[in-house]
This record gives C-alpha cells, sequence and structure tokens, in this order.
C-alpha cells in the first residue's frame, strides 16, 4: 500500500530539528527505502540512515532485506519503529547519487528545513523519470551484448546477431517493466524474444551470405543483458559487513534470475537444435586482439551502465574503468600466468581503485563505477554451458563449467572488498 508521508506532518512551519520523534524517524526511514530501492547494499543503507538520524538528534537501529526495511528510532524519552516495504527490487544509480548527495547535504540543510520541505524534496528525486527511453535501453543492451560477445570470443557476425537480440530482448523487459509484469516472467519472456531474434537474424545472414553454421553459438551473449550484476556484487559486499540478511536475499534473487534465464536459454536452444560450440577463431594477432578488447570493454561497461539508468557522464567514467580492469584481466588470462579467478580478482581490484579514485574527484557513488565494470568479467558463458550440459545428463561436463563459473563469481567481489578497505575507512572497521 502507499505510504502518505504527508500524513506525518503535523506542524508545516516548525523545523525538523524541533518536531516529534514520529516526523523526524518518518524522515530517516524514507531515506532509507528510497536508497534501498535504487539497489545498494544494507551497509551503505544504514550508512545513510545513521547520518541522517544523528542530524536530527535520534539513534536508529535497522533490520535490512532486500525489499523490506524494518527499523526504530529512539530519543531520550521514546521509541518510534516501522516497517517499511518495497514492491520489488530494482536499480537506478543516477537517484543514488541524487540520494547520496541528499544525504552528505543533509547536515547543512536540515536546521533551515521543515518536515514538509523535506518530504516534498524527497518527492521529487524518488519521482524522476528515468534518463532513458526503452528504445533507448534496447539499444544500450545491444552495445554491451554485441562487445560482450565479442570479448567471449565472437566475431562480427555474432556481434550483429546480438546486437539484435539482446535489443529487442531488453526492449521487451523494458516495456514488461512498465506494466508491473511479475519478474521471472519478464526475464523468461525477454530472454526467450532476445534468443528468437538472435536466431532470426542469424538464420537470414546464413540464407544471403551462406555463413558458417558455427556462428549460432553466439546467441548465449543475447541473453547476457539480464545478468543481475547489482544484486550479486551487493550481496558479497553485504555478507563481507555480516549483514548476512541482506546478502543471502540478495544472493538468492541474483540466482534466481541467473536459473531462470538460462533454463530458458536451453529449452529455446532445444527447440531450435542450437548448441553451446566453440567460437571460430578470429585470426587475429595478440596485438591486434588487445587494441581492439579496449573499445569493446568501455562500450559494454558503457551499456550496462545506461541500462542501470547512469546519466552519460557517469557511465562514461565506468566505461573507462571497465576498458583498462577488463583488459588487463583478458591479457592475464591469455598469458598464462595467473588462473582465471586471480586474473578476475585483478581485474575487480583495479576497478574498486579507479572507482574509489573518481569517487573523491567526481563524487560518483563507487558501487555505481564498479557494478558496471565489473559485470561484463562475470562468466555468463561458463554458468550457460554448465546448465545446458546437466540439462542433457553430461552431469562431469556441467559440473566443469560451473565450478570454473563460480570460482571466478567469488573472486570478483573479493576484489572490491580489498580495493574499500585499502581506500575506504569507514568500510575498513565494523561500526
Amino acid at each position: 500500500m502507499t505510504i502518505h508521508w504527508q500524513d506525518f506532518v503535523s506542524s508545516q512551519t516548525q523545523p525538523i530539528l524541533q518536531t516529534s520523534l514520529k516526523q523526524r524517524a518518518a524522515i530517516v526511514g524514507r531515506v532509507g527505502i528510497i536508497m534501498l530501492g535504487c539497489g545498494t547494499g544494507a551497509w551503505r543503507v544504514r550508512a545513510a540512515m545513521n547520518k541522517v538520524a544523528r542530524v536530527l538528534g535520534i539513534t536508529c537501529s535497522a533490520d535490512i532485506g532486500l525489499i523490506t526495511l524494518e527499523y526504530t528510532c529512539f530519543d531520550q524519552e521514546h521509541s518510534y519503529s516501522q516497517v517499511l516495504t518495497l514492491p520489488g527490487s530494482g536499480v537506478d544509480t543516477d537517484k543514488l547519487m541524487q540520494m547520496e548527495n541528499f544525504v552528505a547535504d543533509f547536515p547543512k540543510i536540515a536546521p533551515q528545513k521543515t518536515a514538509q520541505e523535506l518530504h516534498h524534496q524527497l518527492d521529487q528525486i524518488k519521482a524522476g523519470d528515468s534518463n532513458y527511453t526503452a528504445f533507448q535501453a534496447g539499444l544500450a543492451a545491444a552495445l554491451a551484448c554485441s562487445a560482450f560477445v565479442f570479448l567471449l570470443g565472437g566475431g562480427w557476425i555474432e556481434m550483429i546477431c546480438c546486437f539484435v537480440g539482446a535489443g529487442l530482448g531488453n526492449w521487451v523487459r523494458r516495456q514488461l517493466g512498465s506494466r508491473h509484469l511479475t519478474l521471472l516472467a519478464g526475464v523468461s519472456l525477454s530472454v526467450a524474444v532476445a534468443c528468437l531474434a538472435y536466431l532470426g537474424c542469424f538464420k537470414l545472414l546464413e540464407m544471403s551470405f551462406g555463413v558458417d553454421m558455427q556462428h549460432e553459438a553466439g546467441y548465449i551473449g543475447a541473453m547476457l543483458f539480464v545478468i543481475p550484476g547489482f544484486p550479486f556484487i551487493t550481496s558479497m559486499l553485504d555478507m563481507a559487513k555480516q549483514d548476512m540478511r541482506s546478502g543471502l536475499e540478495r544472493l538468492m534473487y541474483a540466482l534466481m534470475i541467473i536459473v531462470t534465464a538460462t533454463l530458458v536459454g536451453f529449452m529455446m536452444a532445444l527447440i531450435s537444435h542450437l548448441r553451446p560450440e566453440n567460437f571460430l577463431p578470429l585470426q587475429l594477432s595478440p596485438w591486434v586482439l588487445m587494441c581492439l578488447r579496449v573499445p569493446a570493454s568501455f562500450c559494454g561497461v558503457y551499456g550496462f551502465s545506461v541500462m542501470f539508468n547512469s546519466p552519460n557522464k557517469m557511465a562514461i567514467y565506468a566505461g573507462l574503468i571497465g576498458s583498462v580492469a577488463n583488459t588487463l584481466r583478458l591479457e592475464l588470462v591469455d598469458s598464462h600466468l595467473v588462473s582465471a579467478g586471480i586474473a578476475a580478482f585483478v581485474g575487480a581490484l583495479v576497478a574498486g581503485l579507479l572507482a574509489s579514485a573518481i569517487n573523491g574527484s567526481k563524487g560518483y557513488p563507487r558501487i555505481s563505477l564498479t557494478v558496471p565494470a565489473i559485470v561484463i568479467m562475470i562468466p555468463g558463458l561458463y554458468i550457460y554451458r554448465g546448465m545446458y550440459n546437466l540439462g542433457v545428463n553430461n552431469i562431469g561436463t556441467g559440473a566443469l563449467w560451473l565450478s570454473r563459473a563460480s570460482l571466478i563469481i567469488m573472486f570478483l567481489p573479493l576484489g572490491l572488498f580489498v580495493a574499500r578497505v585499502l581506500l575506504d575507512k569507514r568500510w575498513r572497521h565494523c561500526n
């Protein structure tokens, strides 16, 4: 049910610092639930609520999940508790940046503001529209996934087909989301559309130019726009800070999306007689391949940032981080100096260090820069191959692919965690 926050305002002229505990606690809770709706982790939500509560002269204790927030505020004589719930989980990096700016400025603005004025300001942030239309979001997914499939080893044919498939798939997902279709139905239908669009584009190229059938292996890339990067990364970071409830809920949410997408892709593959074969060799020299990986990584990360509703400048900075970190990771893997898991750790660490530097100079939230930069490192190809082989009863092969994917996936948030420990003093301490 919709909460009418203005009902908590009993005086339109009294400064917020002089109001009742109930009115001050409502501001604290509303800051928390809006930030939770932006997709950030429990530690960041709790830190924002604590900062606002301290300015308002109260103490806050919060228990935070994926879409629920239970908190109690205390003053010297009374306590006030609320339970707040979101209709669903989502990601909005632009709104997250606005909320972080609001919290950072709160000690300056709170003494002069009334409760009504603060709620009005929060109303404006919450009601902000997406920076991009469904068509633009579709183009962003098309750009990201076509770059993604090149980084996996695909050529221009796979890239063209992925551009069409992922673009249509994400456009469908946005349209279904605007109609409030349930999560798994939206994921399933958008992945099915992406796979069918890839297949249709590939068959058209096959009939027109006689392309090799092995190019159909790239259809895996067309569904990678559904990778739940934000909930997965924030789940690991929350568990690292002992926010086990939030971490486990986010992890299960991410796994639910991944399993649903891979199973739908598996069924579409069986219907269309597609197999996850190896990509045809690109016949590129190591130097040329490295030079092409830089812009491909930038385009992939930039596309994912746009899908997360990042403003253009923020998406560009995230793309620059990804172009350095992901290219370094791939070159380490090709050099055989370290394993794929260690290379993922190094790439995530570099992404975290660069994001901290940009956060210090530009003020963009670290999570809004790091997650797009390492989403492109998640081994979606390995996960799909694992699920496909399990589905056709190749248990040993499926377990091998899933084990490789799990090792890489565990190293990615570890790299971000180390970067935060090194450069974020507040993150290093448990209080």
